[in-house]
């Protein structure tokens, strides 16, 4: 799986090899005994290119979860077998930070809790540290955020505010709807990147975190529509307005459905009663 992986990424037997560190004969026989084992053709091959077939875009994307897959359990697996145990939660900076300080706490005092480490993400990154392995808990935003294959509890949800430079006219609003934040010339919304790094087209400034977007917004070059409890982190130069019609947002905690850890299923209990 690997090998077809390898291959159907790079689209070049030549390529694939070499980022595989083997040659490329043995790597073509392998692609041509799983075409053979499973009965279909994966790619089609000329003297010069290589492209999928529509069951080779299939396997494609089942193999690259198949080999997350592999890899999460490998990675849960080690830390199982650590002298000391301990739960990684990761969660996007800045976000839920206070209720993520309540959990904490509450969770220490209880009998036979573990050291808890804290991973900080950029946004969208935490979902994908929790499904290949890196993390044992994860808490989410719905609906920014995927919780399909994932065993999940609600804890909160709260409305979405415009932050704004705090000298702008709107600021000055007791209410605001998206289309007034979202036609903004003068303060276009940022652009977070992909799962890839890609940042989609537009004309918002790129970001990567939240302290930087917050300086952007109090010089002026940006606006962006956040959860209410990013009031927690206002400083001079920025306002909070409420956006009547901006979806809500959910925080869940998430974790993988086979899990059977103990202290994990203790964290969880905690979470959902605070």
């Amino acid at each position: 799986m690997r090998y077809f992986v390898a291959v159907a990424e790079e689209l070049h037997f030549g390529r694939a090899a070499e980022r595989l560190g083997i040659a490329q004969p043995p790597l073509s026989r392998a692609i041509k005994q799983l075409e053979r084992r499973l009965g279909v053709t994966l790619l089609e091959r000329t003297n010069r290119a290589v492209a999928l077939t529509e069951a080779g875009e299939v396997l494609l994307r089942e193999g690259r979860a198949a080999l997350n897959a592999v890899a999460a359990a490998e990675r849960r697996t080690r830390r199982a077998a650590r002298a000391e145990p301990r739960l990684v939660l990761v969660t996007k900076a800045v976000a839920s930070s206070e209720l993520l300080s309540k959990l904490l706490d509450a969770y220490a005092a209880e009998p036979g809790a573990i050291a808890v480490d804290v991973l900080l993400c950029g946004p969208g990154e935490q979902e994908r540290l929790l499904r290949d392995g890196r993390a044992d808990v994860a808490l989410l935003h719905l609906p920014f955020d995927s919780t399909a294959g994932l065993d999940t509890e609600e804890l909160r949800t709260e409305d979405q505010v415009a932050l704004l430079p705090s000298g702008h006219p709107l600021a000055a609003r007791t209410r605001l709807r998206m289309a007034d934040v979202t036609d903004l010339p003068d303060l276009p919304l940022p652009r977070w990147p992909d799962a890839d790094g890609a940042y989609p087209d537009g004309p918002g400034p790129q970001v990567r975190d939240h302290a930087q977007l917050l300086q952007l917004i109090a010089l002026g070059r940006a606006a962006a529509v956040l959860p209410e409890s990013c009031r927690a982190y206002l400083r001079d130069g920025l306002a909070a307005v409420p956006v009547l019609d901006a979806p809500k947002v959910t925080t869940v905690i998430a974790w993988p459905p086979h899990s059977r850890s103990r202290a994990l299923a203790a964290l969880i209990r905690t979470a959902t009663a605070l």
